[in-house]
Formats: structure tokens, C-alpha cells, sequence
């Protein structure tokens, strides 16, 4: 075993951390490397935690530290009176470094469904990578968050923190808060015509989880489900994740065109659709569409998945009732979320499910699903008892009518109009 303990600058090891990074993390990794690559062989003594921070002019804490994670990692031996030497580690090649370029590197190697998932196209939105980068022109499903009134939100938040913190810390219900779900189920009954009991409301963590896991529990493998065409990205991609495969069927100015979809997948089992306010066309369904549409999920055991998106936002007229108000046979499952009414960092949405299905979804949501805190569920039933939530739609109803095209503003507008 070599007792020689060379400068690690001899032998390309140097610091140049990034912003923000720890000198003593960033140490460590250039060693670890050092190491993974053979640049540091085993048996190979290093200069002692003084005089390598003296060398490289750092605190002796920084290569303390350092030091200390690698013989945790199993990198360094480390012995009184011994020194610090590389381990004796059989490193498999791959385990080197290696710096390829992009058009070199193999692509990942994934299940069917995961490369089929990643073939998805969806549209990226920039304000997620921080607040240095804009959002873009024009964002779909975005409210208005300079008009959300956060400080009101914060003490509502912080008054539910202090009332009732004890009683949130235990487990909830997988369906939800109960005192949420009978609120859901109030102003869906009201707002939607929607009928159902806080039994078959359950909440999710926004719109997609509920897709997710309304396709998950709907649908095998290879099944067929009709889809909107054009329509909306995140559903396609609930449906693949399921391992199912979505039918494109073309949209007309009735909506869905349900004869086009017998003869595409006469077998389907779940149709998804936006009957009041079609995405991206923004059609509505007509009436005989509607009904035409639940008579064939009666007579072939299927479902209709019912997104209500933006059933908040119409300025011309009463709002249109729901397709799940119209259904007698239990077939629809309904989908809403408070996440595009007020900000998208709740992520809270709701499902309605047919009184048949609450156990099946409720166990669902039990083991295959993240669970949405119970004190922003709190919050945010506070935030509608206190009469929050409808005045904040009634403004921005106001607010968005203002900003929108002049049509959204031009009196005897059609009903079946409503602004983007």
C-alpha cells in the first residue's frame, strides 16, 4: 500500500463550486469522482483534513466534513494514527463518471407505458421553474393570481392552524374532510345542478390526480376510452398512464360526435369529455348530444367522465347544468377542482362518483393516491362557509369579462356563449 499523499491539485482536483453550492459538498463529489474514475487509486493515502484545507485555502471544518461523508459513504478508511487512505472498492465501470455527449448517450430504458407517457406532448408552463422566469402569453387554466386575495387566504389559514391544529394531525378519511365534501356537495348541488350526496364527493390533489384515478379504476389495460378531438393533454395522459388506449373522436359544434365514436370504439369503456365549455374549442354539448351520450354509456356498461373545468366562469346567461344532473342510470363521474379558481399550488380537486363506485374510489384513494393536507382542506372549507369563495368568483367573473374579448362584454350575447 502506498503511504504517498500527493497534492490533490497534481492530480486535477480543484474547487470551483457553483452559486450556492457548499464548498464541503462540492469537495466531496470532486473526490468521490476522483475515486469512481481512478484518478484516486485504492490504498492511496490522502493529505490529512489540515493540510488539505491549507492547500486548497478553505476552514478545516470544510474538509472535515468532507472527510467525515466519504468514509460514512465507504469511499476512505480512516484510522488513528493511519492517515486517510482510498478504500480498497472493486468499482464495476459503470460506476465512473462518464461525460458523454447528448447525441451519444442511450435513452432511457423504460416500460412501454412510461415511453409512452413521455410521448405525451403537454405544454410547459415556465412559472414553474421560479419566479425569475415569466409565464407565458396567454396560459390556459390559470387564474388571475395578482387578483387572488393571498393576505385573506393567510389569516383564514392561520385562524384553522390555531383553532383546531390537534384535531388535523391524525389520519383523515381517504374521501376527504368531511366538512369539505358536504361543502363541495352544497355548491355543486346549487351552482351545477349536480345530485349527490358528501358520500360520493371525494377529494383529490386537483383535476389530474382525479383523472388519474378515475382511469386507473375504470379501466384495463388495452381498453379502449374515448377522447375529445381536439382535447385536453392531461387526460390522454391518465389514460395511457392506465395502460388504456385513448380514441381520438372528433369534435363537431354539438360537441362529442357520439355516432363517430360507435364506430371507432364500438367496445369503449370510459368516454371523457368537457360538455359545458369543450377544450380547446369551447363548444357546449347540445342537449340531444347529452342524452344520446348517456344512453350509450347505459347500454354498454360505460362510464362518462365529466371534466367540469371552468364551469365557474359564464357571463351571459344562467350557468348550464351539469351532464352528471341529467344522469339517471349512475354513470358519470364528475370532476371539478378549486386549483384553477383560485391558485394552482392548492391542488385541490374533487371527484363526484355514482353511489356504486364510493367504496371502490374511496379505496383508491386510500392506497394508490397522495392525499391532500388536512389543514389546507380545512382552510378551504372556512374559505367558503365565510362566504370567501363566491365572492372572489363573483369578482373575478367581473374582472375576467373586463379582460377578455369584447364579446364577453356585449350585451344580448348568446347563453351558450362563455369567454376563454
Amino acid at each position: 500500500m502506498s503511504r504517498q499523499s500527493p497534492s490533490l491539485a497534481a492530480v486535477g482536483i480543484t474547487l470551483d463550486p457553483a452559486p450556492g453550492i457548499a464548498v464541503s459538498r462540492h469537495l466531496y463529489e470532486r473526490i468521490r469522482d476522483a475515486i469512481l474514475s481512478g484518478q484516486l487509486r485504492p490504498g492511496l493515502r490522502l493529505p490529512s483534513s489540515r493540510a488539505l484545507a491549507a492547500e486548497l485555502g478553505v476552514s478545516r471544518t470544510t474538509t472535515v466534513t468532507a472527510y467525515e461523508r466519504l468514509r460514512d459513504e465507504g469511499y476512505l478508511d480512516g484510522r488513528v494514527g493511519a492517515g486517510t487512505t482510498v478504500a480498497l472498492l472493486q468499482i464495476p465501470p459503470a460506476a465512473a463518471p462518464v461525460h458523454q455527449p447528448p447525441a451519444v448517450r442511450r435513452p432511457p430504458r423504460l416500460s412501454a407505458q412510461g415511453a409512452a407517457l413521455a410521448g405525451v406532448r403537454w405544454r410547459i408552463r415556465h412559472a414553474m421553474d421560479g419566479p425569475g422566469s415569466g409565464p407565458p402569453a396567454f396560459p390556459v387554466g390559470r387564474p388571475a393570481l395578482d387578483a387572488f386575495p393571498a393576505e385573506l387566504w393567510g389569516k383564514v389559514v392561520a385562524r384553522r392552524a390555531r383553532r383546531s391544529a390537534g384535531s388535523l394531525l391524525r389520519y383523515q378519511h381517504p374521501a376527504g374532510y368531511r366538512p369539505l365534501r358536504e361543502a363541495i356537495a352544497a355548491y355543486a348541488g346549487m351552482a351545477r345542478a349536480v345530485r349527490c350526496t358528501p358520500e360520493q364527493v371525494l377529494v383529490v390533489g386537483g383535476a389530474q390526480a382525479g383523472l388519474s384515478l378515475a382511469a386507473r379504476l375504470l379501466l384495463d389495460p388495452g381498453d379502449d376510452a374515448w377522447m375529445e378531438n381536439p382535447g385536453y393533454y392531461g387526460a390522454r395522459g391518465a389514460i395511457i398512464a392506465a395502460g388504456a388506449t385513448p380514441v381520438p373522436v372528433p369534435v363537431d359544434e354539438d360537441g362529442l360526435d357520439i355516432a363517430a365514436g360507435k364506430a371507432l370504439a364500438p367496445r369503449a369503456r370510459v368516454a371523457y369529455v368537457t360538455p359545458s365549455h369543450q377544450f380547446p374549442l369551447g363548444v357546449t354539448m347540445s342537449l340531444p348530444r347529452r342524452l344520446a351520450l348517456l344512453e350509450w354509456a347505459r347500454t354498454a356498461d360505460a362510464y362518462v367522465v365529466e371534466d367540469d373545468y371552468d364551469s365557474e366562469y359564464r357571463y351571459v346567461g344562467d350557468p348550464l347544468p351539469s351532464l352528471q344532473g341529467l344522469d339517471g342510470s349512475g354513470r358519470v363521474v364528475y370532476v371539478g377542482s378549486f386549483s384553477k379558481v383560485l391558485f394552482p399550488a392548492l391542488r385541490i380537486g374533487y371527484l363526484i362518483v355514482p353511489d356504486e363506485l364510493v367504496d371502490a374510489f374511496a379505496a383508491g384513494q386510500r392506497f394508490a393516491a397522495a392525499h391532500v393536507p388536512a389543514l389546507e382542506q380545512a382552510a378551504l372549507t372556512d374559505f367558503i362557509a365565510d362566504g370567501h369563495f363566491a365572492r372572489h368568483v363573483r369578482r373575478m367573473r367581473a374582472l375576467y369579462a373586463e379582460r377578455g374579448p369584447p364579446w364577453c362584454r356585449r350585451r344580448g350575447a348568446s347563453s351558450t356563449e362563455s369567454c376563454p
